[in-house]
């Protein structure tokens, strides 16, 4: 019923500013991170564009810049598939960056090949989860010092065919690639529930989220058919403009100061599957991947 109602609501836009904001993107070169990125650009927020790809990223921050206006655009170089540059970013930032109003967690990789990070997680958990996970902590105390803020997680509708296999989080047992993405996307909205108790009180707030059915290149991974599928239904299928809509929502909205841990779609409430919403399994996720990564966050 809620995705019927989306459909007849007036599109969601927002005249909010982000002057003296200052914003990071993950992923922000290419798809729904860029036009995220042009969009709160144009509001007046410096813009941090976190990449793997620094030729990609330094061509695509031309394009932030030409497409909004705002000089204030800069891009570093963050593999979230290696625990070393994660930590080395988040150094750069804590030294040289005053606040962290809004970080976005959008990079992500989808149905991919098996494959191992530097740290030897499989590669979807890794980079879409724990690379996440473990960014987000080492920058926590700069976004807290920088509140009012808001850290938003781009998951997907994919979730809701996950499930969390905490025996056997890296698919050594076995690896399909459409459960290792799900499961992924599903520890994404956990992730977020449980840091949105953890942060209560200090004036973060966070937020998870489906962009929808977006056409990126994140498709290049799919199977013949699966690409075929696609191309049927592409005229249902939003643009990245389109798809970067409810990250935007999520980091400017007014309405939801209020709201923390909560997940999106269409630039509204949404509701999540079942294992979405299973604080016992968010919180045995939340010490897994402490272990995992060698952290400890409270």
């Amino acid at each position: 019923m809620q995705a019927i109602r989306n459909i007849f609501r007036g599109a969601w836009s927002s005249a909010e500013r982000l002057d003296d904001k200052t914003v990071l993107i993950t992923g922000a070169n290419t798809g729904i991170g860029k036009e995220t990125a042009i969009d709160l650009a144009k509001r007046g927020a410096k813009i941090i564009m976190a990449c793997r790809d620094m030729e990609r990223a330094q061509a695509a921050a031309k394009e932030v810049i030409e497409n909004s206006g705002n000089e204030n655009v800069i891009c570093m170089k963050l593999d979230l598939a290696d625990s070393k540059s994660i930590r080395e970013f988040a150094e750069a930032i804590n030294r040289d960056e005053p606040k962290l109003n809004i970080l976005i967690n959008n990079a992500g990789v989808m149905v991919c090949p098996y494959g191992k990070t530097a740290d030897g997680f499989e590669m979807q958990i890794g980079v879409n989860h724990f690379g996440h996970f473990l960014l987000t902590y080492l920058l926590v105390d700069l976004v807290k010092r920088s509140a009012p803020a808001r850290i938003i997680t781009v998951s997907s509708m994919a979730h809701s065919w996950g499930s969390i296999n905490l025996e056997d989080i890296n698919s050594e047992k076995g690896y399909n690639k459409n459960s290792a993405y799900a499961q992924s996307k599903l520890a994404n909205i956990l992730f977020t529930r449980s840091l949105a108790k953890r942060l209560e009180g200090t004036g973060v707030t966070t937020y998870s989220l489906h962009p929808g059915v977006v056409q990126t290149d994140l498709w290049r991974h799919l199977s013949g058919p699966q690409q075929f599928f696609m191309k049927m239904v592409s005229p249902f299928t939003k643009n990245s403009t389109q798809g970067a809509q409810t990250s935007i929502y999520c980091a400017v909205e007014p309405s939801l100061d209020k709201e923390s841990g909560s997940y999106y779609s269409d630039c509204a409430p949404a509701n999540c599957s079942a294992a979405g919403k299973d604080d016992v399994l968010a919180e045995k996720l939340w010490e897994l991947s402490c272990r995992m990564l060698s952290v400890t966050w409270e």
